[in-house]
């Protein structure tokens, strides 16, 4: 393996589990270049259906072949995915419970290039706003492998939301990942910081900057609905603060879901995340992170505000 990609990561393993249940198939709204269903289509182009620029129809037609029994994996970019194929989403997929796997591919600001037109901010938002939805954000490309098998494994609708750039795991190859169950990927007793997606890899570089100043416990979210309140509760018992990071908007996302869990145990918080605005375009992902100060030291400068350094 060894992927560095979580689009690439999710291709391959797709013809992965294609080898072995010939019930999955795939759709791509032409796009199959940049979320890898090419991958899938290389292997079983019979099993593989090209919709072109039509979301609606392609979750239209994925509804249809779950209920003969398939289990389908719809591709596009993350604003495109959920936002020009809500109705069907909602009035089918979720209503009816079906057995449909939704990629959002591009998610956040991840494609710096094309501005807000392009880069999805509120999906986590919408998305778990939906009766009956799962929803998954990996933190890298290994959580990612093995968040596709548990999606493909287990019945009903799911949401996944996938960045574009290749950047450094932070999780584990191989390791096994149970949906709405988060994961301590630092231990600290001062301030709990949870994060979702990329924004994970800043959280340990934060928590690792703020060594013998802050204690950090760092928390990977990949699954933001249904998310396990116990598992929450217990990672954030015995730190006096809680810190969320995440590539999106802070209204409807992560600490909004946290804060969720958290009130009847109620901490100081702060969220870190996009401050209720679009995107925009840049030269490189750094930069459009930067301007929105999704950093490692917006982190950093979080923790030390709710440890009161």
């Amino acid at each position: 393996m060894g992927y560095t990609n979580q689009r690439v990561a999710y291709g391959n393993t797709l013809v992965e589990l294609g080898r072995q249940d010939e019930r999955i198939v795939v759709l791509d709204a032409d796009l199959g270049a940049s979320t890898m269903g090419k991958l899938f289509e290389a292997e079983f182009p019979q099993r593989h259906f090209e919709m072109g620029i039509a979301e609606a129809n392609m979750t239209s037609v994925a509804a249809g072949l779950a209920q003969t029994g398939k289990i389908p994996f719809t591709n596009s970019f993350a604003v495109f995915a959920g936002g020009r194929a809500y109705d069907q989403i909602r009035q089918t997929i979720a209503i009816g419970k079906l057995n449909v796997k939704i990629c959002g591919s591009s998610s956040g600001l991840s494609d710096f290039g094309d501005g807000a037109t392009h880069q999805c901010v509120e999906d986590l938002a919408v998305f778990r706003a939906v009766p009956n939805m799962t929803v998954i954000c990996p933190a890298d490309a290994n959580e990612t492998v093995e968040a596709v098998k548990a999606m493909a494994a287990m019945d009903g609708p799911c949401y996944l939301r996938l960045n574009r750039n290749d950047y450094p795991n932070v999780t584990k190859e191989g390791e096994k990942f149970t949906i709405g169950v988060p994961s301590v990927l630092k231990e600290g007793t001062d301030v709990a910081l949870f994060a979702t997606g990329y924004m994970a890899r800043l959280a340990m570089e934060a928590a690792k900057e703020l060594e013998g100043a802050v204690s950090v416990r760092v928390v990977n979210v990949s699954t933001i609905k249904p998310m396990d309140l116990e598992a929450v509760r217990r990672m954030a018992d015995g730190c006096r603060a809680v810190v969320t990071a995440e590539e999106h908007n802070v209204r409807g996302g992560l600490g909004s879901a946290l804060a969720e869990v958290l009130c009847r145990e109620p901490k100081p918080m702060k969220m870190v995340g996009i401050q209720d605005t679009f995107g925009c375009s840049g030269h490189n992902y750094q930069e459009v992170l930067e301007y929105h100060g999704l950093t490692k030291s917006a982190i950093a400068e979080a923790v030390r505000e709710m440890a009161g350094i």
